[in-house]
């Protein structure tokens, strides 16, 4: 009778324990769900660029990865529950670089090549020809698309990691050149403008770095960069945003330097012919180390409302460099940006830096111009690694109260379960892009390829 009760209790043990384990490698889901996902035939490794273009009447979307196999894939999302792969485009130096980034805008595809070490070609931005549909369906290599190819490889130089790319004018990168010698290997990026007014031939027209890191500066020793400590990422730009109905103005995450805003307005005197090149001038720098571990990956300005995202990567797993977060910011006076708020964290957030990989903020969706791209002015939807897909809405101040700071709530959430994976335990949200129906497109880093999830909840996105 005992050994029969000992049974019983047993089974009741491996039941609850089932459910357990169950209930942890279930998706955590607010106002969020899962419509398609498509792996990419197994090579899903995702980076952080996401272009639509519609052609006869079907939704073309180009991923970018960030291994160093594939270079970017074209998938049909006409149909969201199943996303089809049509064709994917090798590396143009397979496990040597990757095609971490895109831009798109008509018909031109600017793809980014970034070598995994300095003094590497091929390294530089690859300009695409994506006006003929059946072409790109059957390109085997981006020789097959080419309409150039923009040389930036040098001793001190990887190549291009970023590239923004909306106005079917100037390509905004993030870069080495040839002629750039940065003081520390950490500080091996520029800000290059480059006029794709004529797709054959680009040419520089501008460049900015933070004063200090190039050898030649002449404010130096005095104006050398203050390594951050215990993590020193380098003072170079990750991203530039740069819309077109606002060409006087950049937005910049400057990775160790924080979030910049530009004067750009000598951009529009070569855009209309009276000059040849210009110089960015920065306009307000916000840091936001010490105390916190910095790393500003994306500067995401909601120009209607004069506000902004400014989000920090995490770039060490299981939160050694924790907390990355999202800022968001006023900037009406854009000389004196402040924080006004944080995103919210959740209780148990503490258990997704115990699950293994990164957890913490990384890319936000870009405001893209375009009748195919949500323009969000009162929210963000940005990817946490192994923390998903979140959503914050900046929720106006009290009724009544003048000049209340505006508050990140979080609105909605897909958090995605355990892989089961022993090497890769958790799935990696790098990058996420709304398009104007609502869509929100999401590249995992290493295998899960595209996900597509909708938002459901009450508050508009928009």
């Amino acid at each position: 009778m005992s050994y029969i009760k000992m049974q019983i209790g047993l089974s009741l043990v491996l039941c609850l324990l089932a459910g357990f384990v169950s209930a942890q490698d279930e998706a955590r889901i607010h106002n969020m769900e899962l419509v398609g996902q498509n792996n990419l035939g197994g090579k899903g490794d995702g980076g952080e660029g996401l272009a639509l273009q519609m052609v006869d009447g079907r939704k073309i979307l180009y991923f970018a990865h960030s291994g160093r196999d594939e270079c970017f894939s074209v998938i049909d999302v006409t149909n969201p529950e199943e996303p089809e792969l049509i064709n994917q485009i090798p590396s143009p130096a397979p496990f040597v670089t990757r095609c971490n980034s895109l831009g798109l805008s008509g018909n031109i595809l600017t793809v980014a090549n970034e070598a995994r070490t300095v003094d590497t070609s091929p390294a530089g931005l690859w300009v695409l020809d994506v006006s003929d549909f059946d072409a790109v369906s059957t390109a085997e290599s981006l020789d097959d698309l080419a309409i150039s190819f923009y040389d930036t490889s040098g001793e001190h130089s990887r190549g291009v990691h970023n590239v923004w790319f909306v106005d079917g004018e100037f390509a905004h990168l993030a870069t080495g050149m040839p002629d750039f010698h940065p003081l520390s290997p950490r500080d091996d990026n520029l800000w290059l403008i480059l006029d794709l007014r004529d797709p054959a031939n680009p040419k520089e027209v501008g460049r900015w770095w933070l004063p200090g890191v190039e050898a030649s500066d002449e404010c130096l020793p005095e104006c050398l960069p203050v390594r951050q400590s215990p993590f020193d990422n380098g003072y170079r730009p990750h991203q530039v945003a740069m819309h077109p109905d606002h060409p006087d103005r950049g937005y910049m995450g400057y990775i160790d330097g924080g979030a910049m805003i530009f004067d750009t307005s000598g951009l529009v005197d070569i855009s209309e012919g009276r000059a040849e090149s210009f110089t960015p001038e920065m306009i307000s720098r916000v840091e936001f180390h010490p105390p916190y571990m910095s790393w500003t990956h994306t500067y995401q300005p909601m120009l209607d409302r004069q506000l902004a995202w400014a989000s920090d990567e995490a770039t060490s797993d299981n939160c050694l460099d924790s907390p990355k977060i999202i800022w968001l910011m006023d900037i009406r006076a854009e000389t004196n940006p402040i924080i006004i708020d944080t995103s919210p964290l959740q209780e148990n957030d503490g258990e997704l830096c115990e699950r293994g990989g990164r957890f913490g903020a990384h890319n936000i969706h870009p405001n893209m111009p375009g009748l195919l791209y949500a323009n969000l002015q009162n929210t963000t939807v940005s990817a946490w690694f192994n923390g998903g897909i979140r959503i914050y809405h900046a929720k106006p101040g009290p009724v009544g109260m003048p000049n209340a700071p505006a508050q990140a709530e979080e609105i909605g959430y897909y958090v995605p379960p355990k892989t089961g994976d022993e090497i890769l335990p958790t799935a990696q949200y790098n990058n996420v892009m709304v398009d104007s129906d609502g869509y929100i497109y999401v590249q995992e880093r290493f295998s899960e390829g595209l996900v597509i999830l909708k938002y459901t909840g009450d508050v508009p996105l928009d």
